[in-house]
């Protein structure tokens, strides 16, 4: 907003001898980094009441896993409010409005995926949160099936309309449309003629994977959730990480250099990434050890859908699985442990799923998990960041 305000009043602006003021949020490298400090001070600006505002509504029970061990070691965090994910999206969303250029429709979609996802989860933590309130029996959050209709329904239609995207004029073409696979060309080099063997997708195939991969990050991210601080430190990783690639994918002369999909309009998804960082950052400071709050399925849905939507818009989904590989571990876990408890009758592959939980019951403390999985999120940045040279 601010951005395009500028836009419209870039003569008046020259004409008052202002224009030397505010001409650095012309550059949108500026916007994108001053957007992790923007949403990093609103988060921690609003934090404290909106904590205490959940606290006073937090009526009902510890959460129950279905593992008793696991039940004593977060005995602890019974009292710990659930749905902190309001302060992270309310940030992300506030300084997406002020310095994105919200004539992009990259983001536009992403304010959609956003607030869709945030919604969602806001309305299963609010079922939860409140479940003291209401008649024995009542309903206490979403079914499963529920929230992934929900998440399917979203990353279904993100797919359609990116698909669309590259279809219109300056769009990219059918750089937009490829399946960017690891060590792969997408352009001849020095030009920007796509490779012969490069996989073009069509809208099925294209529609299909954005749809399972914005519903599966949402869901990766959300199963992450379990330990403070774990899913907020891992985001912080992986948006940084996001946010070069995305510098990449919107800048011809980086794009061609490393042979990788340039998406015209994509660069603008910077300021998206900054803000997804920088509201990471500040819910950090009260999530860490011992968390004051809890981001639920408010900021954990949210986050992994748009952490998804943004490596399908720049034609990444294959390194986004490298970026977020805790995330995915702690997925892959949970659909072993369920798969080979339900073949085998009963036995465990894990001491308990989602993966986090089998370490602390190994004997590390919930510190050590946090921060070592911490340490493979920023090792796992650093191979995908490097393999963009191995091509």
């Amino acid at each position: 907003m601010l951005y395009n305000l500028l836009q419209m009043m870039d003569s008046k602006l020259d004409e008052w001898g202002l224009i030397r003021l505010v001409q650095v949020l012309y550059q949108l490298e500026f916007r994108a980094f001053f957007a992790v400090v923007f949403s990093f001070a609103l988060v921690l600006l609003f934090g404290r009441r909106t904590i205490d505002w959940l606290v006073r509504q937090k009526i009902g029970d510890a959460p129950e896993f279905y593992n008793a061990d696991v039940n004593k070691l977060m005995a602890s965090k019974a009292a710990t409010p659930t749905m902190g994910g309001v302060l992270i999206c309310g940030s992300i969303m506030i300084t997406m409005l002020l310095f994105a250029d919200l004539t992009e429709r990259y983001v536009h979609l992403a304010i959609i995926v956003l607030a869709w996802l945030a919604v969602v989860g806001g309305f299963d933590d609010w079922l939860k949160l409140t479940s003291g309130r209401r008649s024995p029996g009542s309903r206490e959050g979403l079914y499963a099936w529920e929230k992934l209709l929900f998440q399917l329904g979203i990353g279904f239609i993100a797919g359609f309309f990116l698909f669309r995207y590259g279809m219109s004029p300056g769009g990219g073409e059918d750089a937009a449309h490829v399946l960017t696979l690891p060590f792969q060309r997408t352009y001849e080099p020095g030009t920007f003629t796509i490779e012969s063997s490069v996989i073009v997708l069509g809208m099925f195939a294209f529609v299909t994977i954005s749809t399972l991969l914005i519903a599966g990050t949402s869901n990766a991210v959300n199963l992450t959730d379990g330990m403070d601080g774990l899913a907020a430190g891992t985001m912080i990783v992986c948006a940084f990480a996001m946010m070069a690639l995305c510098y990449i994918a919107g800048q011809p002369e980086a794009s061609q250099t490393l042979l990788f999909p340039h998406i015209p309009g994509s660069k603008e998804l910077m300021v998206v990434t900054g803000a997804m960082a920088g509201a990471c950052l500040g819910f950090l400071w009260f999530n860490c050890s011992p968390a004051q709050v809890f981001m639920g399925d408010t900021g954990s849905l949210a986050l992994g859908g748009l952490l998804a939507y943004i490596a399908v818009a720049i034609r990444q989904e294959v390194l986004l699985v490298i970026i977020g590989a805790v995330f995915f571990m702690e997925l892959a876990s949970v659909v072993l442990q369920v798969g080979y408890f339900k073949l085998s009758g009963g036995k465990r592959i894990f001491r308990c799923s989602p993966i986090h939980h089998h370490f602390h019951l190994a004997g590390w403390s919930e510190q050590q998990v946090v921060t070592r999985f911490w340490v493979l999120a920023a090792v796992a940045a650093m191979v995908a960041l490097v393999s963009l040279k191995l091509r």
